[in-house]
């Protein structure tokens, strides 16, 4: 039997762990199973316009601390394109690829899926730092974005400690609050706002004035990008914030609700406000361990899928365990914050 080539590629936003996985598969597909392997460019763009690039050991030597992706990655949509799905079937038999691995998030593992039912030989690695993708506990990434604004908590508490300010830190998350709960938590902050959640403005100034009443001089709150504030009770008026225009997956393109919030706090109560926008900082720099690990068992997984022949599969980690389960299952809806895990984090609020 030929050796298979394999096509991998990294889409959507950038990820601590992404390197980890490009490193594990392409070991174990060159020492186990002699494979070849061809490292598509810039996501399901480089598919589009058959960019790539040999991948082998030389390659992937030394990669496996370093963030970002050593493939580069687009938020390119294939299927917003006439014919797009068509274009990368045919450019998979142009670039004789046998298979294709897509390490990504909702959006790339989306296209997958779609391309799986044009039988297309596709496998998934779930990533996002915002572990929202369902039919994995943790998504790689995660741990290390959590760490990244765990430590920035840290660090604030102290100026805010000294200046006597309500500090409001904006982190990751559009539609689930994971970075900002388990962050917050970590980071002992004394109230976390999350897009499962609607508040009204009386309840965010409450919450701080209550905090202040029983002598605390200081206060952190965390708010994921995706958090919602309703003007008042039982009303359906949002304060929406959003830089406007949309990404190639329709997604409105976020910003601005950490300073809402400050605003909102230093008018309510007339304390002394400051907002930290985290952005891009949590999506940067070297994987912690745990994210390292994780990203090298979900590539070696992907791999064996491939071996198996057993294509339109998503690796997942369910309890300490590597799973497959269908792309289709992974996609269907969002991991979202639960009440109860919520309600948790509620004891320390205030």
């Amino acid at each position: 039997m030929a050796e298979k080539t394999v096509g991998i590629l990294t889409g959507g936003g950038d990820c601590p762990g992404l390197n980890a996985v490009i490193r594990a598969a392409v070991r174990r597909g060159i020492t186990t199973h002699g494979y070849r392997f061809k490292g598509i460019l810039k996501g399901w763009k480089g598919m589009m316009e058959c960019d790539w690039e040999p991948l082998g050991l030389e390659e992937i030597s030394g990669i496996l601390p370093k963030g970002g992706t050593i493939l580069g990655t687009s938020r390119t949509n294939p299927f917003k394109e006439e014919d797009g799905g068509e274009i990368v079937a045919d450019n998979m038999k142009r670039m004789k690829l046998d298979a294709l691995i897509a390490i990504g998030g909702e959006d790339t593992l989306g296209v997958a899926n779609k391309l799986t039912a044009m039988e297309v030989p596709t496998v998934g690695v779930p990533k996002t730092i915002d572990n929202d993708l369902s039919g994995t506990d943790y998504t790689f990434g995660f741990d290390t974005a959590v760490n990244i604004v765990t430590e920035a908590i840290d660090r604030i508490h102290t100026t805010a400690e000294s200046h006597n300010r309500v500090m409001v830190i904006e982190v990751m998350g559009r539609h689930s609050g994971w970075i900002a709960l388990h962050a917050g938590l970590a980071g002992g902050a004394d109230m976390i706002l999350i897009p499962e959640q609607k508040y009204t403005v009386e309840e965010v100034v409450g919450t701080i004035r209550k905090r202040h009443a029983r002598g605390k001089d200081f206060s952190i709150v965390v708010v994921a990008e995706g958090a919602q504030l309703l003007s008042d009770k039982g009303s359906d008026d949002e304060y929406v914030i959003s830089e406007g225009g949309l990404d190639d997956f329709g997604h409105v393109k976020l910003g601005g609700i950490g300073q809402l919030v400050a605003d909102t706090v230093e008018k309510g109560t007339g304390f002394e406000t400051r907002v930290t926008v985290l952005g891009h900082l949590q999506r940067g720099g070297t994987p912690t361990a745990f994210d390292r690990v994780l990203g090298t068992r979900f590539g070696i997984a992907a791999i064996d899928l491939v071996q198996a022949g057993d294509y339109g599969k998503m690796v997942s980690l369910q309890g300490n365990a590597i799973v497959a389960i269908p792309l289709s299952v992974a996609v269907e809806e969002l991991k979202v914050v639960d009440q109860e895990f919520y309600d948790l984090a509620k004891v320390f609020f205030g």
